[in-house]
C-alpha cells in the first residue's frame, strides 16, 4: 500500500507510508469516586525507541519547523513519551491535563503556503498543549482559534508524519482534534471517552452506535483493525465497574487496555493499519500518576509528576529507555539532565 499512515495512537502518532504499520487506542475511564484515568496503546511495526522526558514550567520553546515557527514559554511541568525523540506522541502536565496523539490517515492540515500563521511541527502539537494549557475547555478555547498551522513534515525512516488528539483532564472533560480537508473539527464533551483510528471520528461513532444496537453480550466484532476497536473497547469500557480504589481503578484500565492490544509479532502487511503494541501508558490525572508498560518487558513503572514539580531544577530530564531496562515501581530519581529532543522538521 502506498498510504501514509500516522502513529501516535494519544490520546500525542506518528505514521509511515508503506513502511510499517501503526494504530492504536485511547480510553478515559471513570472511577466509583468520580475521577478519571486514560489508557492508551502505542501500536507500531518495529520499536520507535521512546523515552521518557521530564519538562520544567518556564522552558523556551518553538515549532521545529525553521522560519516562522511558532514560539513559546512553558506554563506547565509535564511527564511525556518521545517518537524517535522527534515528536512528543503522550504525556501529562502537572494540571492533570493528558494528551495523546493516534495516527489518523485520513488528516489533512491544507497547505502552509497559503497561511500568513505561524507554523508547528506536528511532533510538538501535544507539547504546545501541555504547555500552555490547564484544562481541556482552555484548550479548546485556544486551539479552535487555530493560533497555528501544522506541518507534517518527513519521519526518520523516510515517511510523512500526522494524526489526530485527545485530550482529557481530571473533570472528565474530554475532547478529539482531527483536521479534515484543511478544516479543523473538534468534537468536545465527556462522552467522547474512545479514539481509534481511520475512519475520521464522526464516522466511528456512527459505526459504534451501529454495534450498539447489535449488543455486546451478542457479539462484538474481534479483529485488530480500527473500526472493530472502536466499538470492541466502547463495550467493554461501558461494561467495567466503576471501582473506588485507586489501586483497582489503575488495574481496571490496564485491564481494558491490554485487551484491545495487538500482541507482538501480530501484522497484516495488506492492512498496514494493523501492528502490535510496543508500549501502554496510563495517566491518572487527579494522582498526578503516570505509568508506562513496554510490551518488550513483564513491568509497569510509573512517574509521579508532583516529586518532580517539588524538586526540579529547571532542566529538562530524560528515562533512557533505548536498551529496555527492566524498570518497576516509581522512577523519577532515575531520570537525568539532558538535552531536549528537537521536533520532526521539514
Amino acid at each position: 500500500m502506498n498510504k501514509t499512515f500516522f502513529a501516535a495512537c494519544a490520546g500525542a502518532v506518528l505514521f509511515i507510508s508503506g513502511l510499517g504499520a501503526k494504530a492504536c487506542t485511547r480510553i478515559l475511564y471513570e472511577t466509583g469516586e468520580n475521577r478519571f484515568i486514560v489508557g492508551r496503546t502505542m501500536d507500531w511495526a518495529e520499536d520507535p525507541h521512546s523515552d521518557l522526558w521530564l519538562f520544567p514550567k518556564g522552558m523556551m520553546r518553538e515549532g521545529g519547523v525553521g522560519k516562522g515557527s511558532i514560539k513559546w514559554t512553558s506554563k506547565h511541568s509535564s511527564v511525556i513519551s518521545s517518537f524517535y525523540n522527534v515528536a512528543t506522541v503522550d504525556g501529562m502536565n502537572d494540571n492533570g491535563l493528558i494528551a495523546n496523539v493516534l495516527y489518523l490517515a485520513e488528516a489533512n492540515y491544507g497547505d502552509p503556503a497559503t497561511s500568513k500563521k505561524a507554523k508547528i511541527s506536528i511532533g510538538a502539537w501535544a507539547q504546545y498543549v501541555l504547555d500552555n494549557f490547564s484544562t481541556v475547555d482552555e484548550a479548546v478555547s485556544g486551539l479552535q482559534k487555530e493560533p497555528f498551522v501544522i506541518i507534517a513534515p518527513t519521519l526518520p525512516n523516510g515517511a510523512k508524519a500526522t494524526g489526530h488528539l485527545a485530550l482529557a483532564d481530571a473533570t472528565g472533560d474530554s475532547a478529539v482534534f482531527e483536521y479534515l480537508n484543511g478544516k479543523l473539527i473538534i468534537h468536545h464533551g465527556p462522552q467522547y471517552r474512545v479514539m481509534t483510528n481511520s475512519p475520521s471520528y464522526d464516522e466511528q461513532l456512527a459505526i459504534d452506535t451501529y454495534w450498539k444496537d447489535v449488543g455486546g453480550l451478542k457479539f462484538l466484532p474481534g479483529t485488530a483493525r480500527s473500526a472493530d476497536r472502536f466499538a470492541r473497547i466502547s463495550w467493554n469500557l461501558n461494561a467495567a465497574p466503576k471501582e473506588k480504589d485507586q489501586r483497582l481503578a489503575t488495574a481496571t484500565t490496564f485491564s481494558l487496555i491490554r485487551a484491545i492490544s495487538v500482541p507482538l509479532g501480530i501484522a497484516d502487511p495488506e492492512r498496514p493499519n494493523i501492528a502490535s503494541t510496543v508500549w501502554r501508558t496510563v495517566s491518572n490525572s487527579t494522582q498526578k500518576l503516570y505509568y508506562f508498560e513496554s510490551s518488550y518487558n513483564p513491568a509497569i513503572f510509573w512517574v509521579n509528576l508532583a516529586k518532580f514539580d517539588a524538586d526540579s531544577s529547571g532542566k529538562a530530564l530524560k528515562l533512557d529507555l533505548s536498551e529496555r531496562p527492566m524498570l518497576s515501581g516509581e522512577v523519577s530519581d532515575k531520570f537525568i539532565p539532558a538535552e531536549p529532543f528537537k521536533f520532526i522538521a521539514p
